[in-house]
């Protein structure tokens, strides 16, 4: 099933990534959790999959969203925060008032903080739509403004951070400001870093029992996986007339190399367009990927105004999404 997005003009910026202090080798995860030698080997040598970050003893995620969300503000308040995550239950949510305390921390009205779950790791590009939405709603203010977390604690419980014969996940924060885009010309260095210009989904019921699955359905899984993910990333670059093997980067969803390697070759998009720089050292962050990659590569200054970059996610269950971002000149309006 391949669904669209709504389409209010909104802008992105200030896209703030949080990791915590400590990392952890993939080796080491997969030896505790007793997978054999040929199978580590495959995810570290084959895979791509080095080291994990997890949070330190002392360290709470709760801190590394709070910093990540005060940062994408930049000393201003959000009228709604929508917090997305793959986990349905994380530690630090509950029965803690952790709501509470973010709108506390993050200067949100009381009743305007959300968490966004159940649909895997899609849900951090599932709050953008959501964002979109609440933007353009009928009566909204053109002054609102929308902040968007992702992050999980996928450390705290090695089974959920397994994905079989796919990845090893780590634990990450990542922030993003969400704004409608002006009418008219922007005042100088106001002018979002990046447009929102398509969204699009698919889902594949087939594969709802997550983990819990046969070994003949998740090899299955795997070739579904490539086919929808190449299809969602065909329908958003549509809506903005081009195709995926025209878009200038891929922001991934980065769970290994060799899925990424495959994509790449069936879409003909180059390699070298595929930014999996922080796989190494990073790992696959859950949902907050294609967000870390985009804020990778320019913090690295290899994006220019006019750029265009889709950022893909993919959730157990099974979802998909692609988001195609356009690269905003900052300076506009000098």
């Amino acid at each position: 099933m391949i669904t669209a997005s709504p389409s209010a003009a909104v802008g992105m910026s200030r896209v703030t990534v949080r990791l915590p202090r400590a990392v952890e080798p993939v080796d080491d995860v997969l030896a505790r959790a007793g997978h054999s030698p040929v199978e580590r080997r495959m995810f570290t040598r084959v895979y791509g999959l080095r080291d994990s970050t997890v949070l330190a003893p002392g360290e709470r995620l709760e801190d590394l969203l709070s910093a990540a969300g005060e940062a994408a503000l930049g000393g201003d308040r959000a009228d709604l925060v929508l917090y997305g995550h793959t986990l349905p239950v994380q530690e630090c949510g509950v029965g803690t008032r952790f709501a509470e305390r973010m709108r506390t921390r993050l200067s949100t009205p009381a009743g305007r903080f959300y968490g966004i779950s159940h649909v895997g790791c899609t849900s951090v590009l599932r709050c953008l739509e959501l964002a979109q939405r609440f933007l353009g709603r009928p009566g909204a203010r053109p002054d609102e403004q929308v902040l968007v977390l992702g992050g999980d604690h996928g450390s705290l419980l090695d089974e959920a951070r397994i994905l079989p014969r796919t990845t090893v996940a780590s634990d990450t924060a990542v922030a993003v400001r969400v704004t409608p885009l002006p009418m008219d010309r922007p005042v100088a260095g106001t002018a979002p870093r990046y447009r929102l210009a398509a969204l699009a989904h698919a889902r594949d019921t087939r594969f709802h029992r997550n983990l819990r699955m046969s070994q003949d359905e998740f090899a299955a899984y795997g070739k579904a996986c490539g086919a929808l993910v190449r299809r969602v990333m065909e329908d958003a670059a549509a809506r903005v007339g081009t195709t995926a093997a025209d878009l200038d980067w891929i922001m991934p969803h980065m769970s290994n190399a060799v899925f990424w390697k495959a994509v790449a070759r069936a879409a003909d998009i180059p390699r070298e367009r595929v930014c999996l720089d922080l796989l190494p050292e990073v790992g696959h962050g859950f949902g907050t990927d294609a967000l870390m990659a985009l804020e990778h590569a320019d913090r690295t200054r290899r994006l220019r105004p006019g750029d265009r970059c889709a950022l893909v996610s993919i959730g157990q269950g099974a979802y998909f999404t692609a988001a195609v971002v356009e690269v905003q000149d900052e300076t506009e309006g000098t």
